[in-house]
C-alpha cells in the first residue's frame, strides 16, 4: 500500500517546512550554523516576561494572596483542568507540557499586538511574533508529536501500535498518515492565523486612520488568545488519544 514511501514523504515535507520564508530575514552565523536571529531575539523577549512575570508574582507567597498570586493561580488551575478534561486521570505529569505550550504561544501571540518591534531596526527584516514565523510553529508541533507517541508507548508498550489496524486493517495507511499530519496541521493553524492578523492590521494601518484598526486589534488579541487555548487544547487531547487508544 506504499505506506513507508507515503511516511518518509510527509516526515521529509514537515522537515523542510522550516526552510519556508516569509518576507526578508536576519541571521546570525554562528559556526557553520545560520541562526534566524528575528525569531531568537523575539522568543528570548517573550521567555523574559513570562520568567519576570512569575518570579515577581510567587516569590514571596502570602496566606492571604495578592493579586499577582491570585492571577497565577487561576492560570496554573485553567491549565490543570484543561489538561484533565482532554487527558483524563493521568494528566498530572503533563500539566508542565501544556502549560508551557499555551503560555508561551498565548504571549508571543499578544506580543505581536503590543510591543512595539517596529522600532527595534534591524540590518534585513523586522522584529515580529516569534509565532508569525513557521520555523517556530514547527518548533512547537514536533515536541507535540514526540510527546504523543511517548505517552503511547509508556502507558501501553510495543501494544500501542495496535491503534493503526483498528478498527479494521485496511485503514492502516490513514492511520499512519494521520499521525504524521497531525504536527503539520498544528503548525499551519498556528502561523497562518497569527500571520494573516498582523498583516491585515499592517494593511489597515496604511490605508486608513490609525483610530479605525483598532477594532481589528482588539480582535486580533481575542483571536490570538484562542489560537493559543486551541493548540494546547488539540496538544492534550493528542496525548489523551494515544493513552486511551481511542479516536
Amino acid at each position: 500500500m506504499n505506506v513507508l514511501p507515503c511516511s518518509i514523504h510527509t516526515l521529509k515535507g514537515l522537515y523542510e517546512i522550516s526552510g519556508v520564508e516569509v518576507g526578508q530575514h536576519y541571521y546570525w552565523q554562528i559556526g557553520g550554523f545560520q541562526v534566524h536571529a528575528q525569531v531568537l531575539i523575539t522568543s528570548w523577549v517573550v521567555i523574559a516576561i513570562l520568567l519576570g512575570s512569575v518570579t515577581i508574582a510567587v516569590r514571596n507567597p502570602q496566606t492571604i494572596p495578592t493579586d499577582g498570586q491570585n492571577f497565577f493561580e487561576y492560570v496554573l488551575e485553567f491549565i490543570r483542568d484543561l489538561s484533565k478534561t482532554q487527558i483524563g486521570e493521568d494528566y498530572g505529569p503533563w500539566v508542565p507540557f501544556i502549560g508551557t505550550l499555551f503560555l508561551f504561544i498565548f504571549v508571543s501571540n499578544w506580543s505581536g499586538a503590543l510591543l512595539p518591534w517596529k522600532i527595534i531596526q534591524l540590518p534585513h527584516g523586522e522584529l515580529a511574533a516569534p509565532t508569525n514565523d513557521i520555523n517556530t510553529t514547527v518548533a512547537l508541533a514536533l515536541p507535540t508529536s514526540v510527546a504523543y507517541f511517548y505517552a503511547g508507548l509508556t502507558k501501553k508498550g510495543l501494544g500501542y501500535f495496535g491503534k493503526y489496524i483498528q478498527p479494521t486493517p485496511i485503514l492502516l495507511p490513514i492511520n499512519i498518515l494521520e499521525d504524521f499530519t497531525k504536527p503539520l496541521s498544528l503548525s499551519f493553524r498556528l502561523f497562518g492565523n497569527i500571520l494573516a492578523d498582523e498583516l491585515v492590521v499592517v494593511v489597515l494601518v496604511s490605508l486608513v486612520p490609525s483610530v479605525v484598526p483598532i477594532p481589528v486589534m482588539f480582535l486580533g488579541l481575542f483571536t490570538s488568545g484562542i489560537q493559543a487555548l486551541i493548540f494546547a487544547t488539540l496538544a492534550a487531547a493528542y496525548i489523551g488519544e494515544s493513552m486511551e487508544g481511542h479516536h
